[in-house]
């Protein structure tokens, strides 16, 4: 187990020797949830490193990810935890066969931890070997009130309450990180709860820097190529904006392809990397691609 950043800087160190490039107002709300222990609330528009994160900070921390991926009709018990019905009704058939079915002793001995499944909540609520895990309960925009208010009630108090058992509360808090691609407002309660930052698209030369750390066998200008082309992309009336992983997935294929430069064709036959929607791909091929593509080599040309 890693020690705790002490500087915003060190934030940024760990996170790079993950390969995981961020800027500075990122690593200073990554460094006060860390040093506060508070939750991050972190939203933008998909792909552009808000669950990367979590996975950077687990990794370079030494710490267990447990990652609650939410979406429409999650509830706290498919959340917290379940239990094993199916090894539940063994044991009583087994008692049944054995004649030793003593009703109120099977009851207490069926409703143990010997027969509790853990889902992502309660499991990180739990001892874990090299400290608190870290907690990414992703695209939490995908859920609904009800479920926002019972996360606002076990983010509080870190805890969450089983019938059975009672309450089990984590011996020290998990590192939380929320993630919302923002398809719908969540509720201010819970981001009161936790410290917010807006992850938007980088700049240009930033997301070179992330596409050579995750990309390194890209040359030079074929990652000014590329990081250009999306960035254009991006600024056109499509359905789906490109984000990030899209950029490093379309300079990965190009490397598979042993393209070592953009051109019209080689754009039209591997537009399904960046683009997700058959209306954006026929959007953008045929003359259109190419003049982005000259616009961008335009720009990239020396003066």
């Amino acid at each position: 187990m890693a020690d705790m950043p002490a500087s915003i800087d060190d934030v940024q160190t760990m996170l790079r020797d993950q390969d995981y490039v961020c800027g500075r107002p990122l690593a200073t709300v990554a460094y006060l949830a860390l040093t506060l222990g508070r939750p991050l609330f972190l939203e933008g528009e998909a792909g552009t490193g808000k669950t990367e994160i979590a996975k950077a900070i687990a990794a370079a921390l030494g710490r267990k990810l447990i990652r609650l991926q939410c979406y429409e009709g999650l509830d706290a018990a498919s959340a917290v935890y379940e239990w094993n019905f199916a090894e539940q009704m063994i044991a009583i058939r087994s008692a049944e066969a054995t004649g030793g079915a003593d009703r109120a002793a099977l009851k207490t001995e069926l409703f143990t931890e010997d027969y509790l499944i853990s889902r992502p909540l309660l499991e990180a609520m739990r001892p874990q070997t090299g400290g608190a895990p870290v907690l990414l309960i992703d695209e939490i925009d995908r859920t609904d009130a009800p479920f926002e208010a019972f996360l606002l009630e076990a983010l509080s108090d870190f805890a969450v309450t089983i019938p059975e058992l009672g309450t089990i509360k984590a011996p020290e808090p998990p590192i939380v990180i929320l993630t919302s691609n923002r398809t719908r407002e969540v509720h201010d309660a819970l981001k009161r709860r936790c410290l917010y930052h807006w992850v938007d698209y980088p700049a240009f030369e930033r997301e070179i820097d992330i596409l050579q750390a995750r990309a390194p066998e890209a040359s030079a200008d074929l990652s000014r190529q590329v990081v250009a082309f999306v960035q254009k992309l991006r600024g056109k009336d499509l359905f789906k904006k490109p984000g990030v992983a899209e950029t490093i997935d379309w300079a990965k294929c190009l490397l598979a392809l042993d393209m070592m430069e953009l051109s019209p064709q080689v754009i039209a036959d591997t537009l399904g990397a960046i683009l997700k929607y058959q209306d954006d791909i026929q959007r953008m091929e045929g003359s259109e691609a190419k003049r982005l593509l000259d616009e961008v080599n335009a720009e990239l040309s020396p003066a």
